[in-house]
């Protein structure tokens, strides 16, 4: 049997990639894109906006406790007539009067509104939880747009070297049956897979073409480009530990639970709010009131007079037709409410966190069987090649060996990219996710 004589393909592919490393001399890590997406997001941007409104919101609340001071003023012009019987004169006489008065007030005992301020103190808490879930979410959705860029990326590239294998594979069986040593059926499996291959490099670019359209929109930079991973990539810090211990710290520092948390906290308010309906207040008050006059119906002489009062304002309910007493049962019953909603929200975030756990040991697990599996594929591949020169195998052969190598190698590269974004997933799980976790990801990128 003839022998023949083939260059390897797999010599492409470490060119194609260079090439691509090349292009991303200017990329951005991880880091920086997160920098621009908390700039941009416009999600982000209306999280933040709520969170300051409830601050200010808040501030609003705490003027219940604070004295409060108003001034009026007043000013009058009248004219008084007066017709009598002769001899007694007639009267015509006009006279103003100019008042102001400054007047203030405090809160001595308001057990509502002490409520109130610690509501409002709660939705400080609450507005805290809701805008650190923004972050974790934008991280999350970040990382995972950042890596979907370059699993894409990775797929081009690796249909494109196989093209290009498939293509030597086409001109080779060519050859062949040019000179007589093999069918035509060789040549017409190359140009099957030569034409599947094409089809599939239209499919990835236009999916890479997709996935950068999603950076950009993220992170606002139309010409984003991520830098990729460094060979080689090593997995083995992102293994979580224990799930319990995971599961653990859920229940009290995922936000969603911290929300819920000072719901209840806020409804068990509410409730004293309500009891308070039955309890008196107390105020402080006092006033000055300054006045002149021009005269008077009866006087024609300017005058004046001042007036200064302190004193104690009470004011006890009596009845209010039970609308006090069915307050409190509708207080009581929404705090029972909030109290279910938090131990759902527990039970819920419990469950994402285990997900999360077990999906991030699965695609560990999936990784080191890839990284086997695209070994045994290059030998495979191998094989098939020098079996085909030898004769004992044929052209389909080491095309099936060429597309399971390359098929490898893209779910290889996404299975990683899987990892690095599940480690980020399951602490987004159980609330503990910041932007100081995105290092450890940031330093398996090209420097």
């Amino acid at each position: 049997m003839p022998r023949f004589t083939f260059s390897k393909p797999l010599t492409l592919l470490p060119l194609v990639l260079a090439m691509g490393l090349a292009s991303s001399a200017q990329a951005q890590n991880l880091v920086d894109l997160y920098a621009a997406a908390r700039a941009y997001d416009s999600s982000y941007q209306s999280a933040k906006a709520q969170y300051d409104a409830t601050l200010y919101k808040a501030d609003q609340a705490r003027a219940l406790l604070l004295p409060r001071v108003g001034l009026g003023a007043s000013a009058s012009r009248s004219n008084y007539e007066s017709g009598s019987i002769p001899p007694s004169p007639r009267i015509d006489r006009m006279f103003g009067t100019q008042t102001a008065t400054l007047s203030a007030s405090q809160a001595l005992y308001h057990p509502a509104d002490n409520a109130t301020v610690l509501q409002s103190l709660k939705a400080n808490e609450q507005a805290t939880a809701a805008l650190k879930a923004a972050e974790q979410d934008l991280i999350v959705r970040l990382s995972q747009a950042y890596f979907d860029v370059l699993a894409s990326s990775d797929n081009l590239a690796f249909v494109k070297a196989q093209k290009a294998a498939v293509q030597e594979q086409l001109a080779s069986a060519k050859r062949n049956f040019e000179v007589g040593t093999a069918t035509i059926t060789d040549t017409r499996e190359a140009q099957a897979r030569f034409d599947l291959v094409t089809a599939q490099e239209i499919a990835a670019d236009n999916d890479l073409r997709v996935k950068n359209l999603a950076l950009a929109q993220l992170v606002g930079q139309q010409a984003a480009q991520p830098k990729p991973l460094l060979e080689p990539v090593a997995l083995n810090a992102f293994a979580a530990n224990d799930v319990a211990a995971w599961v653990n710290k859920s229940q009290t520092e995922h936000p969603a639970v911290q929300q819920l948390q000072v719901a209840l906290d806020v409804a068990q308010l509410e409730t004293r709010k309500a009891q308070a309906g039955h309890l008196p207040t107390l105020d402080l008050v006092a006033s000055y009131q300054a006045s002149a006059n021009n005269g008077s119906a009866t006087y024609s002489a300017d005058y004046g007079s001042n007036a200064t009062s302190l004193g104690v304002s009470l004011n006890l309910p009596l009845f209010a037709g039970y609308s006090i007493q069915n307050r409190v049962k509708e207080t009581v019953a929404l705090e029972e409410k909030a109290r279910a909603d938090l131990e759902t929200a527990q039970r819920s975030v419990a469950q994402g966190t285990r997900t999360a756990f077990y999906g991030l040991e699965s695609g560990l697990g999936q990784v080191q069987a890839y990284e086997a599996a695209e070994i045994s594929s290059q030998s495979a591949l191998d094989a098939n090649k020098l079996g085909y020169q030898v004769g004992v195998r044929i052209n389909i052969d080491v095309l099936n060996s060429q597309s399971q190598l390359f098929d490898t190698k893209a779910k290889l590269a996404k299975a990683r990219y899987d990892v690095l974004v599940g480690s980020l997933r399951l602490r987004l799980a159980n609330g503990t996710l910041q932007e100081a976790d995105l290092q450890p990801v940031n330093a398996l990128l090209a420097k």
